[in-house]
């Protein structure tokens, strides 16, 4: 997806940024409303991450009502530190699609918007998964690869879940922390290389082509097997 992600604080806007490109989205940046109303008006974007305060005369609620009186339909997911019901329904009103408050979990963040970006092109939401010959069904909580059921855990089934959703994607050791146990640790524990472990004890060792890779200094990705 391409997203555009409107954000003055130096801060969050490299965090949010850093996390969607990782999630391999391409993403653009502006540190004032004026900027962020130009590249919004003048070029297609997926989704767009706007705060409500922003500098150089124009606001988050102003720049949506300008893009939507122009029948600008892009999803708008506004990230703010405003987190009252009044500000939040003041934002919705606005034309905005959702409305996450600072501060935040990144997974929650990446789930929202590509969530808006499924829903602007009219796809509901997805009750079976599938990379290869592994399949998911969020509805029965079952997994089988090449037919065969495989048992897995609550926590690798999360897991795996996540890894499925971001097929073909680096998923870094973050955003696991973030995504799957809800929290945040010391991003040096080996608490993922376990489970992750654990699980390719299930889904890749009874079978002839691995689906889990580690990606060096980076994290892992689900993917068939490069020949």
């Amino acid at each position: 997806m391409r997203i555009l992600v409107v954000e003055d604080d130096k801060d969050v806007a490299g965090f949010v940024v850093k996390g969607l490109k990782e999630a391999g989205h391409v993403v653009e940046h502006a540190d004032n409303g004026r900027d962020g109303l130009f590249l919004a008006a003048s070029e297609n974007f997926d989704a767009i991450v706007l705060d409500r305060m922003l500098p150089g005369g124009v606001d988050g609620l102003r720049l949506l009502e300008t893009l939507r009186a122009q029948n600008n339909q892009t999803p708008v997911l506004f990230l703010s530190a405003m987190a009252g019901v009044d500000d939040r329904v003041r934002g919705l009103k606005a034309g905005g699609d959702d409305y996450l408050t600072k501060p935040f979990a990144f997974a929650e963040l990446l789930a929202r918007v590509e969530g808006l970006s499924r829903r602007g092109r009219g796809e509901g939401p997805a009750t079976k998964l599938q990379t290869a010959d592994l399949e998911m069904d969020l509805l029965s909580r079952t997994v089988k690869r090449a037919g065969q059921k495989i048992d897995l855990q609550p926590r690798e089934f999360r897991l795996l879940e996540y890894l499925m959703r971001h097929a073909g994607q680096v998923v870094t050791r973050t955003m696991l922390l973030e995504g799957v146990w809800d929290y945040h640790f010391d991003p040096q524990t080996n608490v993922i290389d376990v489970h992750v472990s654990r699980l390719r004890q299930k889904v890749d060792k009874p079978y002839p082509t691995s689906l889990i890779h580690t990606v060096r200094n980076a994290g892992y990705m689900l993917r068939p097997e490069t020949p």
